[in-house]
């Protein structure tokens, strides 16, 4: 049955903390299948006085992690999983409009498949109801992964 999480929340299913934290809230997941939130960009975020002086947006790197900590959050969320660190096997993502300060990065990441430690997911972001990013994505957990790699 899908929930929310507030701010204090997140961070017991979401290793990062400020200022690498990059999603704000989770307004509804689903363990295992999706989770759906929100960045609030503002002129006080740290990236924006130095990334692009003359033109500041949020930088394609940190759209990328605020969609693979979202969707961390739907993995996180299963059962035994709490806390648990991730890492990042592979990333294919796809820029379509810049994310400017004032705006909401609002970001759905769903879960396509789950097995034996590997996630294989796909996430949008959107600002202005329009698709500002999209990601393919594979997230592993090592500490599930490592139990069926061969011995050294």
């Amino acid at each position: 049955m899908p929930f929310a999480l507030n701010a204090e929340e997140l961070q017991i299913y979401q290793p990062n903390r400020y200022p690498f934290l990059m999603i704000d809230i989770v307004s509804e997941v689903e363990p295992g299948r999706y989770a759906k939130g929100h960045k609030n960009l503002t002129n006080n975020e740290w990236y924006f006085p130095v990334h692009f002086p003359s033109g500041a947006n949020m930088p394609g790197a940190l759209q990328l992690e605020a969609m693979a900590q979202m969707l961390t959050v739907a993995i996180t969320t299963q059962e035994g999983l709490k806390g648990k660190v991730t890492h990042a096997l592979e990333h294919t993502v796809r820029f379509r409009k810049e994310v400017l300060p004032g705006e909401c990065l609002k970001i759905e990441a769903y879960v396509d498949s789950w097995r034996r430690g590997i996630c294989k997911g796909h996430a949008i972001g959107y600002t202005n109801g329009e698709v500002a990013c999209e990601a393919k994505m594979l997230i592993t957990i090592p500490d599930i992964l490592n139990q069926y790699l061969p011995n050294k």
